[in-house]
């Protein structure tokens, strides 16, 4: 049987979106490569967007740690909708705006939420019983949306909105432009509406704490706290929602392990942490080069356009010894699921716990999970995460 024959123009294929991992594997010799990351059709000034794409691990990582010359500050950031402060900030400013909100994802802020993320679990679990759920649509989704929900100040049963403005805003399918935008305008007016409900009447949430805060004596723009607000909605849900499917569909097919999980959970976490590395939920995001750079021999120029995969990066040989099976003896403190450097996750901490207590509750409830007569469907609308649109699993009680 002969391999797939793929060429860098794969990277932007929809049909590539759900299973890349083939296509990484087959591009990863050539790293850097250099592809048009945004064609004509959809790019500003109808002219494409060149990029450069890292698929070793050494290479992503290295341009991870180094925010000087990858730059995350976007030069297009801002003409579809609010510039995404954090993750599309560099030094001073990232450093100001992060320590705004870091302490509301501590471990000791985490572990105070543990109790509530339990109830919530719980209950979603009670709603569904037993037989064959649609898991992204009864768990995966409501949970985190409601979590993040609670920090930020907004009713956690608005979740299937929120959840909808998070698609659009990710989605890179043209025929949806006109139905982007008017979601990311509905996103807008929706936390300006919350912003001017604080600064009448404040909170204990983050989006109080935005329009209370200063950074270097000045408050911040309505831009910036609309910014903050969008990211922390679609970081806080996106991502984990896509872990807790990918997660759960990996255990499906693994009846073993969930066999082994239910009688020794101190192997929980490390499932956890090997599901981040072998099916990412962020599978590239972006930088910018602030000067003339070599990477594996290869030299890009100032102003260049490079794409992260954390996904390939991940499933690295040289790093990940047959990367593409899921193991619990690896060495999995490299992995780069959630980034490194100064822009590593947030919310790392909240997620980590989120798919912990998850994972928990389903075992403590279920014998055994195993896939639907329908087969899951993964999205394909947006290149940067990897995660399932519909998750039919089997859930047997235990006896």
């Amino acid at each position: 049987m002969t391999s797939p024959s793929f060429t860098p123009a794969d990277l932007t294929k929809r049909e590539l979106f759900a299973d890349p991992y083939p296509l990484y594997h087959a591009l990863r010799g050539q790293s850097p490569v250099r592809y048009i990351g945004i064609p004509a059709s959809e790019a500003i000034g109808n002219a494409p967007v060149w990029s450069w794409g890292l698929l070793k691990f050494e290479d992503a990582y290295a341009a991870l740690r180094d925010h000087a010359t990858f730059s995350s500050d976007n030069p297009h950031a801002g003409q579809f909708g609010p510039k995404l402060v954090l993750i599309q900030d560099d030094p001073p400013r990232h450093t100001h705006f992060r320590r705004l909100v870091n302490r509301a994802f501590t471990l000791r802020r985490v572990e105070a939420l543990e109790p509530w993320i339990t109830e919530i679990a719980n209950g979603l679990l009670d709603e569904m019983g037993e037989g064959v759920h649609d898991l992204v649509e009864s768990y995966a989704v409501p949970l985190p949306v409601r979590v993040i929900a609670r920090l930020l100040g907004i009713p956690g049963d608005d979740y299937a909105t929120f959840k909808r403005w998070s698609d659009a805003f990710l989605s890179t399918v043209p025929i949806q432009a006109n139905e982007r935008l008017q979601n990311l305008q509905e996103m807008v007016a929706y936390f300006g509406r919350m912003a001017a409900a604080r600064r009448a009447h404040g909170a204990d949430d983050l989006i109080s704490a935005l329009v209370e805060a200063d950074v270097e004596g000045e408050a911040l723009q309505d831009w910036e706290i609309l910014g903050f607000c969008i990211l922390l909605l679609i970081a806080g849900n996106e991502t984990t929602t896509n872990l807790l499917g990918n997660l759960l569909h990996a255990l499906s097919a693994r009846p073993d392990l969930w066999q082994k999980l239910r009688e020794d959970r101190s192997a929980v976490e490390t499932v956890i942490e090997e599901s981040l590395r072998y099916e990412s939920p962020v599978q590239r995001l972006f930088r910018w080069a602030t000067r003339d750079v070599e990477i594996s021999g290869v030299r890009m120029g100032r102003g260049d356009r490079v794409t992260i995969f954390y996904g390939a990066a991940n499933r690295d040989p040289r790093v990940f010894a047959n990367p593409d099976e899921l193991r619990l003896d690896r060495d999995l403190r490299n992995h780069v699921a959630f980034g490194a450097g100064i822009h590593y996750c947030l919310g790392a901490p909240l997620a980590r716990a989120e798919a912990r207590i998850s994972l928990n509750a389903f075992l403590d409830r279920f014998a055994a999970l195993s896939p639907g007569a329908a087969e899951g469907v993964r999205q394909t609308e947006s290149p940067v995460v990897l995660g399932f649109k519909h998750l039919p699993l089997s859930l047997d009680p235990s006896t």
